[in-house]
């Protein structure tokens, strides 16, 4: 049961963070900037800390005016490749389409008018703040005739990915007077009466404290590392799905603030889930391939089961928007595997730094049924696939930067870049469903941050930001998305958290 108790006199904070990712430390500066003391506390020993935050590639998705509006964010803005990059503007119209588009319309509203309009601000504060920023060229662009060419909305992130963006926030946190305090696991919410007036927290020695904070603010991530509440809320079978980030985002909290009387909100039945190196360690915690480990250059090959039969789209729209939502295609597959195929004219254009790194489960052969010895998929299914599907190949000239309409039509069919699997040797990468974060979570005001109970009453002293925070996604997602709501809602539940701690 919840405590309900008045802490005891002692170590007291204006606010405390809970959690140590991206939405945290966007909590952390935003408290900090408006005069606050900040506590925040890492359930990671500092050498695993960070979050699912570390494990990201950075990406964060805004609406800007195109190039020339991007631009100065940049670290390096004399990059000689920016007078050969073509970056259309993506206006809030686009990004609020987007997010009605790729969740079926089962996005709260409010949040997502909230993150969006905020979306290029924040950026821009961040950047304030010490985070440095870079095109993501080697994830979003095909070479075109000289031309580096982004699509599919997403252009920028940090520098160094997710491991710069945690070491940038974490200077950033400690140069402005915030303290850190790893090894720090959260335990309880302390109240008095209906006010959340701190933490209790068990330290690396084993030993409970209380810390009393005029505000609390939740940022420690979903549920996605516990194989019992993933079978619990996703279903029968996703406990065998891979870990794609920390080990640690296990759902305490998220369930201590329900036991306080937090509403839930969004979609529990749902994640963010890709498709991911089968070989990687099932629990995650990879901290040194981290995002490498994903397998993103499907829209330009095919993907089949064990039995050689494909299963999705991979042309369907930009990867940006079915990378999210194509690893539960994968975990429904025979063994929960699938296989990413590729031939020789295809090999080039993968991404560099998930296909060519030193942790890959896969196979190169001259023939398919070679390949589909060494890979275990059987060899007629395969080679029947593969027939049908280049027989079905018709459209326009193949051109990977925008949706080219040149499709396969079979069941299922590709709807873009579809080419001909005919040019030896061929390539095989084996894939498992890897599980980034979930979409259920608490629900708060979106213009504070502050958390709902379930009279529809906030609680006082109690905010939060990041994936313990439902309503934004159900069943896909934006690319980039993700790390802009962290900031979005952590900045202004770090100053609504900062006020009220003035206040009290």
């Amino acid at each position: 049961m919840p405590h309900s108790r008045t802490p005891a006199d002692g170590e007291r904070y204006d606010v405390v963070v809970v959690g140590g990712g991206n939405a945290a430390f966007s909590a952390a500066h935003s408290a900090r900037e408006n005069g606050a003391s900040v506590l925040v506390l890492e359930k990671a020993p500092e050498a695993e800390a960070g979050g699912n935050s570390y494990y990201t590639a950075g990406a964060f998705r805004l609406a800007h005016g195109g190039l020339a509006d991007v631009r100065p964010l940049l670290d390096d803005p004399c990059d000689e490749r920016l007078d050969s990059t073509r970056l259309p503007a993506y206006p809030v119209s686009a990004f609020t389409a987007d997010m009605e588009r790729v969740t079926d319309g089962r996005n709260d509203p409010e949040m997502t008018r909230v993150m969006v309009d905020d979306s290029a601000a924040t950026v821009r504060w961040l950047l304030e703040k010490g985070l440095r920023w870079e095109l993501l060229y080697q994830r979003q662009t095909y070479l075109e005739d000289g031309v580096w060419v982004f699509f599919g909305g997403l252009a920028l992130g940090t520098v160094g990915g997710g491991k710069g963006l945690v070491a940038q926030h974490t200077e950033a946190a400690r140069a402005s007077g915030v303290e850190i305090r790893y090894g720090a696991r959260v335990t309880d919410l302390l109240r008095e009466g209906p006010a959340v007036t701190g933490v209790a927290v068990r330290g690396e020695d084993g030993e409970e404290r209380r810390i009393a904070a005029g505000a609390v603010v939740l940022a420690a991530g979903g549920f996605e590392s516990s194989a019992d509440l993933r079978r619990k809320h996703l279903g029968e079978g996703w406990e065998r799905a891979l870990v794609r980030g920390t080990p640690l985002n296990t759902g305490e909290v998220l369930g201590l603030a329900l036991a306080h009387g937090a509403a839930p909100h969004g979609d529990w039945s749902s994640c963010h889930s890709v498709q991911w190196d089968a070989g990687a360690p099932p629990e995650g915690g990879e901290r040194d391939l981290t995002n490498g480990l994903t397998r993103q250059s499907y829209p330009v090959g095919i993907v089949v089961n064990q039995d050689g039969e494909r299963f999705i789209d991979e042309g369907a729209d930009y990867r940006n928007y079915t990378y999210a939502k194509y690893g539960r295609k994968v975990l429904r597959q025979p063994g929960g595997r699938a296989f990413q195929i590729f031939d020789a004219k295809t090999r080039p254009l993968l991404r560099a730094h998930e296909y060519d790194n030193d942790a890959i489960t896969g196979a190169t052969a001259d023939s398919l049924e070679e390949l589909a010895a060494e890979l275990g998929i059987d060899p007629g299914g395969l080679t029947r696939t593969v027939e049908r599907f280049n027989a079905s190949v018709h459209g326009p000239e193949f051109t990977p930067s925008v949706k080219d309409g040149r499709a396969a039509h079979v069941r299922p069919p590709k709807s873009n870049w579809a080419l001909q699997v005919d040019s030896p040797p061929y390539y095989g990468y084996a894939v498992a469903c890897g599980i980034t974060f979930t979409f259920g979570g608490l629900r708060i005001a979106p213009g504070s941050a502050g958390v709902i109970d379930t009279a529809g009453a906030p609680i006082p002293g109690l905010y939060a930001a990041g994936e313990i925070v439902g309503g934004l996604f159900s069943g896909n997602y934006p690319g980039g998305s993700g790390l802009i709501a962290g900031a979005v809602f952590g900045r202004r539940a770090g100053a609504a958290a900062g006020a009220a701690a003035r206040r009290g």
